[in-house]
């Protein structure tokens, strides 16, 4: 696919081949730059090497924000993955009993989606592909980078040989543990924390069931994100294309670690997740457990994301966050959407050399900071929601009432979810706007309390009066004779 008539002068080499790597080497290859990418995997196109990835991530939610960052390559993307994905249209709560409980998402109707990692990752790299200025390095682990030079070293794990390459631009998107945000460091005063939490989490398989036709079918309905909240911690099940669930056990490492003979096992799923265990099957159950590892979650923050002109940090790299929230590739991917926008409002081109690029990435770091460190904000909140909140009576109240407000005026109140999930708000405007919404809402709540506690006595006495007309004659007449 050719790109530009015109012989690109800037390199830019992206350290990372995951969802937000590849994404941002499709829109600076779009933009005319020369593209180098550099994974430390095996391609993942190779058919041998996709069972290197079994196991290893949890299922992916896709929202608009993603949406709209597939769109905007004007690749079709968005169209391509669509074909692809399983709507989700609200919450399926497991409440024991074999209770079942729908929470829609969306007021009007929104759904988000399950897509598998796999295929939208193949997705990408066959796009990338097809253009002739992009080159793909794989099996390359970074060891160091001269920023100043734009020299990047890498081991070659095929020959086990050191190469350097040189870049006018280097795009760290290599997870939460970035090499390249370690070498950032070490040139920039940056600000960084990074929290565990003290749960793990553990990956399980639904799998299909045989319906009456003797095809494979869906054990549960595929249309919602099933949740087995159980306060403290909880289990979630996302559908996948060929009729299975990815199921993943989120609770405390303590809890893991009690769990040590498929005896503990079992009595474990028969007391908190008692439906599940038909679903799964006793032995799938007892294999998957104690095969597939269990992660650890982390939420990482930094600041400055950029180094001059020559380096910048996007996804994982720069802000890890817990996956509760389901945003964590649509907020990597709406980095890149971010950083092509202000290429555009500062005319970065790929063929002139101006000083431009040092004030993009900076008004980068600038304008993205405080979004990606709302949203890993409400990420973490976002888990206390999911396994414990679903279930309390204030929390499903709220919501009813928010979603009331929010059909009568939309310009006004607008569910927290609503904002971050199925708009492109900024994620520090729309925390903003949702902790306004929380203290107007309260402050209702306590003004309409004294007349709903005057009417709810007069109710009662009047219902008392009715039923008990004598009790309420007789102490009339003795107060008339006393």
């Amino acid at each position: 696919m050719s790109t530009s008539s015109l012989v690109p002068e800037r390199h830019v080499a992206v350290v990372g081949g995951g969802l937000v790597g590849i994404l941002s080497v499709l829109y600076f290859a779009k933009r005319g730059w020369r593209v180098s990418l550099f994974e430390l995997r095996e391609d993942l196109r190779i058919q041998e090497n996709k069972r290197n990835i079994s196991h290893k991530s949890i299922n992916l939610a896709l929202s608009v924000r993603g949406l709209s960052a597939l769109k905007n390559t004007t690749l079709g993307l968005d169209e391509k993955v669509l074909e692809s994905v399983i709507p989700m249209k609200g919450r399926m709560i497991h409440a024991g009993e074999g209770k079942l409980k729908s929470q829609p998402y969306g007021v009007f109707g929104e759904c988000i989606y399950s897509v598998e990692r796999e295929m939208l990752l193949e997705l990408l790299l066959n796009t990338a592909a097809t253009f002739t200025n992009v080159k793909m390095h794989f099996r390359h682990q970074l060891k160091r980078c001269n920023f100043d030079i734009g020299k990047l070293e890498f081991e070659n794990k095929e020959t086990g040989k050191q190469v350097e390459y040189l870049a006018d631009l280097i795009i760290g998107a290599d997870g939460a543990f970035s090499t390249v945000r370690t070498q950032l460091m070490r040139a920039v005063r940056m600000d960084y924390s990074q929290e565990y939490i003290s749960h793990a989490y553990c990956e399980l398989t639904i799998p299909p069931k045989i319906n009456d036709k003797g095809d494979d079918d869906f054990a549960m309905d595929p249309n919602h994100l099933h949740i087995w909240p159980m306060r403290s911690f909880m289990m979630i099940a996302l559908p996948n294309r060929n009729k299975s669930f990815t199921c993943t056990l989120f609770m405390p490492f303590e809890n893991f670690n009690a769990i040590k003979t498929e005896d503990d096992l079992m009595e474990f799923f028969k007391k908190y997740f008692p439906d599940s265990i038909p679903l799964i099957g006793e032995e799938r159950l007892k294999e998957e457990y104690f095969r597939n590892p269990k992660g650890s979650l982390v939420s990482i923050k930094c600041k400055p994301y950029h180094y001059r002109d020559r380096v910048i940090i996007i996804g994982d790299a720069a802000h890890s966050m817990v996956p509760f929230y389901g945003q964590g590739m649509n907020c990597g991917f709406q980095d890149v959407e971010v950083l092509n926008g202000i290429f555009e409002e500062y005319n970065i081109s790929a063929v002139r050399s101006d000083d431009k690029l040092t004030f993009a990435l900076e008004e980068y770091t600038r304008r993205r900071h405080p979004d990606v460190t709302s949203i890993c904000d409400l990420a973490m909140y976002n888990y206390i929601e999911m396994r414990s909140s679903v279930v309390d009576p204030w929390y499903l109240l709220r919501r009813r009432v928010e979603g009331t407000l929010y059909r009568l005026f939309p310009r006004y109140v607008i569910p927290l979810y609503t904002m971050v999930s199925f708009s492109t708000m900024r994620y520090s405007e729309a925390m903003q706007r949702w902790k306004r919404q929380g203290f107007w809402l309260t402050m209702m709540g306590m003004s309409l309390l004294p007349i709903g506690t005057v009417a709810f006595i007069w109710i009662g006495y009047h219902q008392f009066k009715r039923v008990y007309p004598h009790y309420i004659n007789f102490n009339l007449y003795y107060n008339r004779i006393m």
